[in-house]
């Protein structure tokens, strides 16, 4: 995160953060430049200054997302054991911290910006294309690690839309299964 000298958040910061904090209370359709001013405890002008648009911020706010779920995978990358699928494996870890707390709710509220401009979306696109090339090209087994990976971001998926219809539990099962497959394949 970027900070000033003195340890404060740089103003920067502080617009996402109440932008992502707005997003969370009123989503993204009801977002103004005026009120994340407002809740930053900026001027409009030190907004501006940031952000000249609304889709510039939404934009940050995507590309931040992006940067805290990497940010995860080398923390994993750092802990975790070497073995079979082990990009894989650090993609699904990541993927299955998305499911918990604010960034959850930052993904809908992204989610549903989409709708008013797809193209807000590219990075996310970029990114996902990248995991999916490193997935078959460094895994021990492609198969396996490609349908663990594709039903912690189905799980994702259905959670964002609000159409899940898997209990907590269920999820954990599912989550299970798939760090169980990662790790010993697809029995023949």
């Amino acid at each position: 995160m970027l900070e000033c000298i003195k340890g404060r958040k740089s103003s920067r910061e502080k617009i996402l953060d109440a932008a992502a904090e707005l997003v969370r209370e009123i989503g993204s359709g009801r977002l103004t430049l005026d009120a994340v001013a407002e809740r930053a405890g900026l001027s409009k002008g030190g907004l501006l200054y940031n952000f000249k648009t609304k889709d510039a911020l939404l934009q940050a706010m995507i590309q931040r997302m992006i940067d805290e779920v990497q940010a995860e995978k080398e923390a994993y990358r750092a802990t975790e054991a070497p073995g079979p699928n082990f990009e894989a494996r650090l993609c699904v870890m990541a993927c299955l911290s998305m499911r918990k707390g604010k960034m959850r709710e930052v993904a809908n509220g992204m989610l549903a910006a989409s709708a008013e401009n797809p193209n807000l979306l590219e990075p996310v696109r970029q990114v996902l294309g990248t995991v999916l090339t490193d997935i078959k090209q460094k895994s021990e087994d492609p198969e396996a690690a490609l349908l663990a990976w594709l039903a912690v971001e189905g799980l994702n998926s259905m959670a964002m839309h609000n159409i899940s219809p898997f209990s907590d539990e269920d999820c954990g099962m599912i989550a299970d299964a798939a760090k169980r497959l990662l790790e010993k394949g697809i029995a023949s």
